[in-house]
């Protein structure tokens, strides 16, 4: 089972990315952050291996905290993995969590291919889960404050999770803000 790869990117399109790790290439399918990553960028990838009778396939994500939450994702009836990564891919993970958290089945409904049904499986079998998740790491955004803020300002979800990994997640919030808009006015 391939579980993590570090490569270089090849090849980017709008769903998968290929990774080159010492001459094989892996095709990836992937959350935004890692399909907009320039080619010839060396990656690391924690990925998870889906086998099955049609094939096989990699889904692919910067970090172990985003990994574990789509495969607590898949759990739930009626989630495959592309769904999964449908739904890693909408949002931060402190903000789905939250929206597990506040029973909100609109902020799932939304999604494509998510309906209210569905919506609501995820809440009921997810909500007692989520103490199973590691509260944020070194590649996560763990101040989903900071992030609201930014987003709320205009900036796509692939700037705020670039950037808010760069930010000091221990300083205040007021702080943390200044950071991440300093560093976005860079880029």
């Amino acid at each position: 089972m391939i579980s993590y790869l570090d490569g270089i990117i090849i090849y980017t399109s709008t769903s998968y990315v290929i990774v080159n790790v010492v001459g094989v290439g892996y095709k990836v399918f992937a959350v935004p952050e890692l399909l907009t990553r320039p080619i010839g960028e060396t990656v690391k990838i924690f990925t998870y291996h889906k086998s099955s009778d049609d094939g096989q396939a990699l889904f692919g994500f910067p970090n172990m905290a985003t990994l574990q939450f789509f495969e607590l994702l898949m759990t739930v009836s009626g989630i495959g993995p592309k769904s999964a990564l449908g739904i890693v891919s909408t949002s931060d993970m402190q903000v789905l969590k939250q929206a597990i958290a506040n029973q909100d089945t609109t902020f799932f409904s939304q999604m494509g291919g998510i309906g209210k049904k569905t919506a609501e499986r995820i809440i009921v079998e997810l909500k007692d889960k989520m103490d199973l998740l590691p509260s944020g790491s070194p590649n996560t955004p763990t101040n989903s404050d900071v992030f609201d803020a930014l987003m709320g300002l205009g900036y796509s979800t692939h700037e705020v999770r670039r950037i808010i990994t760069e930010v000091d997640t221990t300083a205040p919030t007021e702080y943390q803000l200044k950071q991440a808009l300093k560093l976005l006015s860079k880029s």
